[in-house]
């Protein structure tokens, strides 16, 4: 049986960086040579941490996401004795199966009988997979052989578990990540499939994304580029098309589109710049670039190109602010502040034929609803 390496990730100042095999190097920036290197680690290849760092995010220290300031800290894997995900995942099975004796059996054959994180994965996997033609035991094993040879899926399939715990409230421990949660089920499953696709067996690749899509109601297509520390909040109807490219530390609810508009071949999806939060059901279509910690309201639709961390909402989507401090993302606010709403409520006064609105009724009306009433007046 393969020996199972755990992986970490480390601060490294900035003289390090230049040493390290593993430059961060931002979504937006790199589509060209994280294609490349898709090919070959079955993920994408952009590591930037970012500029900005959510700070109420809890994380063990070991697999901390890195400084706010710029450019001094990248992150590199290494093999480290410890895992400490794994052994909190172990821990809460243990619990768990004390508090619910029921559920002992089901927790020891899912996480207690495995020898590391990614065993268990690809038992939750195949389990939740497979059907009368893809038997779980092929599945696991395609799926072991995956995961154990791939430094990339096993890092981010820690640093999602990580961004699942830190960013849903309803994620109170990592076990419930690993066994419960489908959005974090059919990332992991699109990364397997992402990997199978650059390999060359893309018959395999498109039959898993065809499972995903049954099984989970997510539609990831294997070729699409996603990075790491991915949160998909519930991730029902979630469709992420062909050539999407979508950066690290990103957050996307349920019913989120990134697709095309019909009209074009080659490259036509969106790039998702990193650390950018994505509302229930908005729709970004076409060859267009989301920035780095842009918000995107729930039910907004997105045609053109977003300036990074702006806030964007309605039918068309119009921008209606910026976010100075973090990456929403991080935060997972999903309304704006008192200012904004003041501004925007301003801004239509003034340039409604020289009619204004009364401000204190729109303020009663509005001011404290979620940014998505915006779009009425959009």
């Amino acid at each position: 049986m393969m020996p199972c390496e755990c992986v970490v990730v480390q601060n490294m100042e900035a003289g390090e960086e230049r040493e390290s095999k593993g430059k961060a190097a931002r979504v937006l920036g790199s589509a060209s040579s994280s294609s490349s290197s898709s090919s070959s680690n079955g993920v994408g290849s952009d590591s930037s941490t970012g500029s900005r760092r959510c700070k109420s995010e809890v994380m063990f220290p070991i697999y901390v996401r890195g400084s706010s300031r710029r450019n001094l800290i990248s992150r590199t894997i290494l093999d480290f004795a410890g895992d400490p995900i794994w052994e909190a995942v172990k821990s809460e099975a243990k619990s768990e199966a004390e508090k619910e004796p029921i559920l002992s059996s089901f927790l020891y054959a899912s996480v207690l009988s495995h020898d590391c994180f990614e065993r268990a994965l690809s038992f939750v996997l195949a389990n939740r997979l497979q059907n009368p033609t893809l038997l779980a035991t092929q599945l696991m094993d395609i799926f072991d052989n995956v995961m154990m040879n791939d430094k990339e899926i096993q890092r981010s399939i820690r640093l999602d578990a990580q961004a699942f715990k830190d960013r849903d409230p309803a994620c109170a421990q990592y076990s419930w990540a690993l066994l419960y949660l489908k959005g974090y089920h059919s990332i992991q499953s699109y990364r397997i499939a992402h990997v199978l696709w650059n390999q060359g067996r893309k018959v395999l690749a498109l039959a898993l994304q065809s499972r995903i899509s049954e099984v989970f109601a997510v539609d990831i297509h294997p070729a699409a580029r996603i990075g790491e520390g991915i949160l998909l909040d519930h991730g029902t109807g979630l469709v992420i098309g062909e050539t999407a490219v979508v950066g690290n530390w990103v957050s996307l609810m349920q019913g989120v589109t990134l697709g095309g508009t019909g009209k074009e071949n080659g490259d036509r999806h969106p790039k998702i710049g990193q650390g950018a939060l994505i509302g229930a059901g908005a729709t970004v279509l076409g060859n267009i670039s989301v920035g780095d910690g842009a918000m995107i309201a729930a039910g907004s639709l997105v045609l053109k190109d977003l300036p990074p961390h702006s806030m964007a909402v309605g039918n068309p989507a119009k921008v209606v602010g910026y976010i100075e401090d973090e990456d929403p993302s991080l935060t997972m606010k999903h309304d704006v502040g008192k200012d904004y709403y003041e501004h925007v409520a301003v801004s239509f006064a003034e340039r409604d034929n020289g009619e204004f609105f009364l401000l204190d009724t729109f303020k009663e009306r509005f001011l404290l609803q979620p940014l998505i009433w915006l779009n009425f007046w959009f």
